[in-house]
């Protein structure tokens, strides 16, 4: 039985319910594991953080445009155009940096590891990813530090005196997750080392 509408004798339908058995074989789906939760965190994440960054890149071209423009036609360029384009370059490049790794967007080159068996592959991939999580702990650590250091001089950018801090601050914020993703890729791939 489907669960489709069934013509008793009286010709009025009725529901039937769905006691058909699973395929034979078929294993319910198993359980989330913390790895699997976590993946799903970075991901969701990393898409909110996508949106910050398209947002950055398409006022960095109104801003280019319109200042090109205001430049040529009517010689009178937006002030400030350096610092405005600065700081939404970094916010850029900062929010879809965990997009770009989740997507496998950026450049690896595995030349040698390409050609090695599974396992020691696996376990040349795993001292990658810890290489690269110590590489964006130690990043988030130092822009937090660098942000308090701005925020106590009380830094300013050149020409429009606009707070550095929170855009060092944000650059921190946004390594976070890219920091999950590479201890996440250690895990796995230490898990295929030793064949679990």
């Amino acid at each position: 039985m489907d669960g489709s509408k069934v013509n008793n004798t009286n010709g009025i339908g009725h529901e039937v319910a769905d006691f058909s058995p699973r395929e034979h074989g078929a294993a319910p789906p198993p359980p989330k594991g913390v790895i699997e939760h976590l993946e799903g965190v970075v991901a969701s994440f990393s898409k909110w953080a996508t949106v910050i960054a398209g947002i950055a890149l398409t006022v960095m071209l109104i801003i280019s445009v319109a200042d090109v423009i205001g430049n040529k036609v009517f010689n009178r360029p937006i002030q400030g155009t350096s610092d405005y384009l600065s700081f939404m370059v970094l916010i850029t490049i900062a929010f879809a940096l965990a997009y770009t790794l989740i997507e496998k967007a950026h450049v690896q080159i595995d030349l040698f590891i390409g050609k090695l068996p599974s396992r020691p592959k696996a376990g040349v991939m795993a001292l990658v990813a810890l290489l690269g999580t110590a590489l964006f702990v130690f990043l988030t650590w130092s822009s937090v530090r660098y942000g308090i250091a701005l925020q106590h001089n009380r830094t300013l950018s050149m020409t429009q005196r606009i707070p550095l801090a929170p855009f060092v601050y944000a650059l921190a914020f946004a390594c976070l997750p890219a920091c999950l993703y590479m201890f996440l890729e250690f895990l796995r791939s230490v898990k295929k080392s030793i064949g679990k």
